[in-house]
């Protein structure tokens, strides 16, 4: 039986993905006006990355970022989309978490991970064999801090002695969401949590089967370790770009599609495949997809419902919907897809507009009655408006 929430709610996952051609300074500002313009649409979520290294994920601290755009935006919610546990002490993480919730006034959601570049590990001296391990470790005692709990611990990596946050968060129950791709390690985190789930390579092929395993192993921990676990908080993320025709939404993707690829073939060699032209680029990535980061959607906005909807099936239903934030198209087109995306794709999912379909239904249903009433109104005022004249000459 598929989970279908009341309303799926909406968003972004921003890595993001800036050529090392374009100014840093511009890149940033680009993705904070996109924030606005997310939040001016009624997007209900933004979640922003953490990356070292690279150059093309070009924002080293997502709550940085967030502080911003918060200042710039009224509604949207902003969730570290993820911090990489492995890289931070656990309790100065919690800290800064903390604080940035304060200043939010409670729009934060604490998203998390093991760290997803190894070139980042490398640097700092961090085996990528423990990434997994070492998130688990921080993740354990995390909890535990924000829920102003007393710790004690000591790992390889970090020691924790009476340690204790002086300001809990501004919420009293602040979501944490963890991510989970392929393996099951993130699902079984998030179960034995009782946390959130972010499905960052959704629409991987292999990411596309696993979830429904994920849920199940998610469900399965949780009951283990006596926890519960909501659908309803369960973010499943897919790169698309939409415009009105197909063939908009193709030659939108003429501006970046190439450099993206070139992106990832630096990080991935000879595993990542190298189109020689936009046709070949997008056959690809709307074909076997690019691993992590998934298969992409390139179509209109009816194109984009049948997306989610297979999605939904194949999960067995989750509670929000995030779009890679790729700029692979422009930037007016990036607005016009997302743009789009408020205008008819929300509203499918969102039920906004059941009560006017229902109206313009009953009104039809109707009509023929109404036209009566309103041709009688029209002949009685016709009819008066005659006779008053004629008692008007009469008299003279």
């Amino acid at each position: 039986m598929t989970f279908k929430p009341k309303k799926l709610r909406f968003g972004a996952f921003f890595a993001p993905f800036h050529n090392d051609r374009t100014s840093p300074t511009f890149a940033i500002e680009r993705d904070l006006d996109l924030v606005q313009w997310m939040d001016k649409l009624d997007f209900d979520e933004a979640w922003i990355g953490e990356h070292h290294s690279g150059a093309y994920e070009c924002i080293a601290s997502p709550e940085v970022f967030i502080a911003t755009a918060a200042e710039r935006t009224k509604k949207i919610r902003f969730g570290t989309g993820v911090s990489s546990l492995s890289y931070h002490q656990p309790l100065i993480l919690a800290d800064r978490i903390a604080q940035l919730d304060h200043q939010t006034r409670g729009r934060i959601m604490f998203g998390v991970g093991p760290g997803q570049l190894i070139a980042d590990a490398y640097m700092m001296g961090v085996d990528p064999a423990r990434l997994r391990d070492r998130m688990g470790e921080s993740l354990e005692v995390l909890v535990k801090l924000l829920n102003g709990e007393t710790v004690n611990a000591k790992t390889d990596w970090f020691t924790l002695r009476d340690a204790r946050m002086h300001m809990l968060p501004y919420q009293a129950n602040l979501e944490i969401a963890v991510a989970s791709a392929i393996s099951p390690s993130g699902a079984r985190l998030a179960g034995q949590h009782g946390a959130a789930m972010l499905s960052v390579a959704a629409s991987s092929s292999e990411g596309f089967k696993a979830l429904a395993t994920s849920w199940r192993i998610c469900e399965e921990k949780a009951k283990e370790y006596g926890q519960t676990v909501d659908p309803n908080t369960w973010r499943v993320v897919a790169p698309v770009h939409i415009a009105e025709t197909r063939e908009q939404a193709r030659q939108d993707m003429a501006h970046g599609l190439m450099d993206m690829f070139r992106y990832f073939g630096k990080f991935g060699g000879d595993m990542m495949p190298q189109p020689k032209d936009l046709d070949e680029a997008l056959e690809i990535w709307c074909g076997a997809g690019l691993g992590a980061f998934g298969v992409g959607l390139v179509g209109t906005p009816d194109d984009l419902v049948a997306h989610i909807q297979n999605l939904q099936e194949q999960s067995g239903g989750f509670g929000c919907f995030l779009t890679l934030a790729h700029n692979a198209a422009n930037y007016e087109a990036t607005k016009k897809s997302y743009e789009l995306t408020a205008q008819y794709v929300m509203p499918h999912f969102q039920h906004c507009n059941d009560n006017r379909t229902a109206s313009l239904d009953w009104a039809s249903d109707n009509s023929e009655e109404f036209m009566k009433d309103y041709v009688s109104g029209l002949e009685k005022a016709t009819a008066d408006h005659e006779a008053e004249q004629a008692a008007k000459k009469a008299k003279s």
